[in-house]
């Protein structure tokens, strides 16, 4: 995954985590795409302070997800929920070929919940 995305993610699970002034500067850095001068003129500091900022921003957020796991569970979640789907519409067959119109409604059912969880 690239890191962009992978930091962009991580950022949407933990950056409440980091103090105010790391979120602030990963927040322009990552989703504003400002540079290191950019954001240290912003927030007047210098641009190695914004810099070691970043990095040590990175190593909490990795740290973060080494320990809780939230993200590697939430897409792991969604494959499961995925798989779900795939059985509800083979249910939902059953139910047709069948003529069985409670076992379509429960696939139905299913289906429902399933898009009310995915995003």
């Amino acid at each position: 995954m690239d890191k962009l995305v992978k930091i962009g993610i991580l950022l949407d699970f933990y950056g409440k985590l980091l103090s105010e002034k790391q979120y602030q500067i990963m927040e322009l850095y990552y989703l504003n795409d400002f540079s290191l001068s950019e954001i240290g003129e912003e927030l007047r500091i210098s641009r190695q302070s914004v810099f070691d900022t970043i990095k040590r921003s990175e190593e909490k957020l990795y740290s973060f997800e080494n320990e809780l796991g939230l993200v590697d569970k939430f897409y792991s979640s969604q494959d499961t929920i995925r798989d779900i789907r795939k059985i509800a519409a083979e249910i939902y067959e059953i139910g047709e070929n069948g003529a069985n119109k409670e076992i379509m409604d429960k696939a139905i059912g299913i289906e429902e919940r399933i898009s009310k969880i995915l995003i």
